[in-house]
């Protein structure tokens, strides 16, 4: 049996000391707005892997109602939202992820992030693929307010799944 499941996540950018994104923190003059610590490519991928499974979402795992989780490391998060994920018996077959930012530019960092997020669901790399868009100078994204990510993963099992 196979799921698909899809995530997104946005944040507001403000001057900073650089961004989290896929478990690695990029040089830039600005830094992204969260509870934790605003990765919104793994915020993205831990949505897609926890819908996908039917195990709800980043926000009913991590509530930025609770004081634990500000300034929480999202590759914790991420790493525990996929144990749930593989405790329930899936596996993740592949994933495909888009960057939205301005700036900065992802392709000279694609594949130490690629590698970093294998590393963190422990897959090959060949199963995590990431493109980035501009927003070509219009709206948040492209006037460099705000900062964007989605991800599209495929779970498979071999576990007979109860029918309700």
């Amino acid at each position: 049996m196979y799921r698909i499941g899809i995530g997104h996540d946005t944040h507001r950018l403000e001057p900073g000391n650089g961004l989290w994104i896929g478990g690695l923190q990029i040089p830039h003059s600005q830094s992204a707005v969260g509870h934790s610590d605003a990765d919104v490519l793994l915020h993205a991928i831990t949505d897609a892997i926890l819908g996908a499974a039917a195990l709800g979402d980043i926000g009913e795992l991590f509530p930025n109602t609770d004081p634990k989780n500000k300034d929480r490391s999202s590759s914790e998060m991420l790493a525990i939202a996929f144990d749930k994920v593989r405790s329930a018996g899936w596996n993740i077959v592949n994933m495909d992820c888009i960057v939205f930012a301005e700036k900065p530019k992802i392709l000279p960092h694609r594949e130490q992030i690629r590698l970093r997020v294998a590393d963190l669901l422990a897959v090959d790399s060949s199963q995590v693929w990431l493109k980035a868009k501009t927003g070509e100078g219009v709206g948040p994204i492209g006037e460099e307010r705000a900062i964007a990510a989605e991800c599209v993963v495929l779970l498979e099992t071999t576990k007979a799944l109860n029918k309700h």
